[in-house]
């Protein structure tokens, strides 16, 4: 039935309309997904298995909720996507300050109101949209921005002594009566701050300034924290921390494939690149497999996480070199190359911290250093592994392509190089092809050029080869030449 065509209060009750708190339309609205089958939290992938399960068992519960993880783990998103789990639309008292519920007013005016009008008390209709508020704790944060304080301009145009609790001015944890509200990076928040929530999970009691209110706000709290925070800049409080019913540890994705679906979706790209610009798979691959190893890196500070964001950012900067390449070629399409990824670095710099070793290496030479030991780990999965010690007088399937680089002056690969000439540089090196053939042979046409970079990529990551950054590109010879060049 919709009842939003209701004006009044009795309308409303004639309607037989049945209130319910926030915490128990989450649980209904929830339990009737399950039951149809359908996803409660839309967009969020990884989460099937650990993150969704303990959520949505919280919210069964009516659970305050702590969300608890590192930087770039979905936290925020997954508090947005709660909104999706509550009714449509709800009546509120029209002009309340703080949606009062009609069958249940907790504010003044509300009270006053219903007591006046009786069942023609006018009512409004809030959309669940409208019913979600947010705060970034930080250590600015006061009392009165969360719970109110003293208006004294109300108390002058009023005409009210400070004693009169109508010049109170509500904060945000009032107005959002009836909503889901989220302090994200929880730890920021003064211990002081903290302490005036307790009462407010608990009894619903607020104090402004020697004012004892007992209004029993209808709240759902989801917090988020970061366990970098605990130690660097704060902690939750152990009696705050005591009355949130869930906490819920987060995860960075566990698979390049579900990675790469965060990533394609999250990326936001602009039409034109995507129909203008083909990305081969391992291209994909190797992008989502620099996250794994900043998570992994001796140079990255892992306690500070590296965000999914970097994947996002660097998809974005990696379309846009195969882009601004094709702009300057005077081309209508074109293929991300191994090379673009020299264009990502700055989006790898910009979202890692780094520990004293990487400083000591720099920003941009950790990220090259990433970049290549993503082409390192995904190498063995496509071709022979290539062994440390090799035996002499025995074939190896790499010894082809080396013995082309022995007797040929190597190849460049400008960063600009237009597509035609790009293939024929690559082209000139026929062992590649064949190698290709021998251990890819179902790889795409459109693919072949990308995998030939790579497989030069790899041996020189081997050692099989050598790989020099000149200004304009990216230089291949065999380990003899760039051994003279180092020296000479």
């Amino acid at each position: 039935m919709d009842y939003t065509t209701i004006k009044t209060f009795g309308e409303l009750k004639g309607a037989g309309y049945s209130p319910k708190s926030i915490k128990e339309e989450l649980r209904q609205n929830l339990i009737h997904k399950i039951q149809r089958g359908e996803t409660a939290f839309e967009g969020v992938h990884g989460y099937e298995d650990t993150v969704i399960p303990e959520l949505e068992r919280a919210i069964l519960s009516k659970h305050n909720i702590n969300l608890l993880g590192l930087r770039g783990q979905a936290k925020t998103r997954l508090a947005r996507l709660m909104v999706n789990l509550l009714d449509e639309y709800i009546p509120i008292v029209e002009g309340s300050e703080i949606n009062d519920d009609p069958y249940q007013p907790i504010s003044r005016y509300a009270l006053e109101l219903i007591k006046e009008k009786g069942d023609s008390t006018p009512i409004s209709w809030l959309h669940r949209n409208e019913r979600f508020a947010e705060k970034l704790a930080t250590p600015d944060v006061t009392v009165a921005d969360l719970i109110g304080d003293v208006d004294p301009i109300k108390a002058a145009n009023l005409r009210l002594s400070y004693a009169d609790d109508r010049v109170i001015h509500f904060g945000m944890i009032p107005r959002a009566n009836r909503s889901i509200f989220v302090i994200n990076e929880l730890p920021d928040l003064q211990a002081r701050i903290q302490v005036a929530l307790f009462n407010i999970l608990q009894e619903g009691d607020i104090q402004i300034r020697g004012f004892k209110l007992r209004l029993p706000l209808d709240l759902q709290f989801v917090f988020t924290a970061n366990p970098e925070d605990y130690t660097n800049r704060g902690s939750i409080v152990t009696p705050l921390k005591d009355r949130i019913g869930s906490q819920i540890l987060t995860h960075y994705p566990t698979s390049v494939a579900v990675a790469k679906i965060i990533t394609e979706q999250e990326a936001d790209l602009e039409v034109v690149q995507k129909e203008q610009i083909y990305v081969p798979e391992l291209a994909r691959d190797i992008l989502e497999q620099i996250s794994f190893e900043a998570r992994d890196s001796e140079y990255i500070d892992v306690k500070s996480g590296v965000s999914a964001r970097m994947g996002i950012t660097a998809f974005q900067n990696l379309l846009s070199t195969a882009e601004l390449r094709m702009l300057k070629n005077g081309g209508s399409a074109t293929a991300v190359r191994l090379g673009d990824f020299m264009g990502i670095i700055p989006a790898i710099t910009g979202k890692v911290e780094l520990l004293y070793e990487g400083e000591q290496e720099g920003a941009a030479a950790v990220a090259m250093q990433l970049i290549e030991d993503a082409i390192k780990t995904l190498f063995p999965t496509l071709f022979p592994k290539i062994e440390k010690l090799e035996k002499e007088n025995e074939q190896y399937p790499y010894d082809e392509i080396v013995q082309w680089f022995l007797s040929s002056d190597g190849i460049q690969l400008s960063d600009d190089l237009g597509d035609t000439d790009y293939q024929q540089v690559l082209e000139q090196v026929n062992p590649v092809r064949h190698l290709i053939a021998k251990y890819q042979p179902d790889t795409k046409k459109e693919d072949i050029y990308f995998l030939s970079e790579f497989v030069l990529w790899g041996l020189t990551l081997y050692n099989k080869l050598s790989k020099y950054r000149l200004d304009s590109g990216l230089q291949f010879q065999d380990n003899f030449q760039g051994y003279l060049r180092n020296n000479i």
